[in-house]
């Protein structure tokens, strides 16, 4: 009986993780070094700096949006943008985490490797859920 032995890693010998954005322009006319991302850790990384990112820049949006609307009680207006990135960053670490650990975990069950563009991808689509479950929605479904 013979048994096919897998590596326990797909990631090649000189394998360096990249620096934290390492996008790069994909399309195939400009002469572009792809980066790619083998470990559940880099994965996770990444997934959650863009994550934080995104909710970050989501919140603050929002925490200047309350102040100008609520601007005239100005004594404690200041309070919106501190709870608001902390409250950002709570979600965004959580959010992330989860995605980027499940992430982590498919490619590196398939022995795949990843784009450094999927992580942001993901961010995005996270931001997008936080947008949409901010929204009431009356009815069934």
């Amino acid at each position: 009986m013979s048994f096919i032995q897998r590596s326990s890693s797909s990631a090649p010998i000189d394998y360096e993780t990249p620096t934290f954005p390492s996008l790069y322009w994909p399309l195939p006319f400009i002469d572009a070094h792809p980066s790619y991302l083998y470990y559940a850790g880099d994965i996770w990384r990444f997934t959650v700096l863009w994550t934080l990112l995104a909710f970050g820049a989501i919140h603050i949006v929002v925490a200047l949006w309350a102040c100008i609307v609520q601007w005239r009680s100005w004594k404690l207006i200041w309070v919106v943008p501190v709870l608001y990135t902390v409250i950002g960053g709570i979600e965004g670490v959580v959010a992330g985490s989860i995605v980027g650990g499940l992430l982590g975990g498919v490619y590196n069950a398939g022995y795949f490797r990843m784009s450094t563009w999927i992580p942001f991808v993901w961010a995005l689509v996270n931001a997008l859920v936080l947008i949409l479950s901010s929204f009431a929605i009356h009815g069934g479904l």
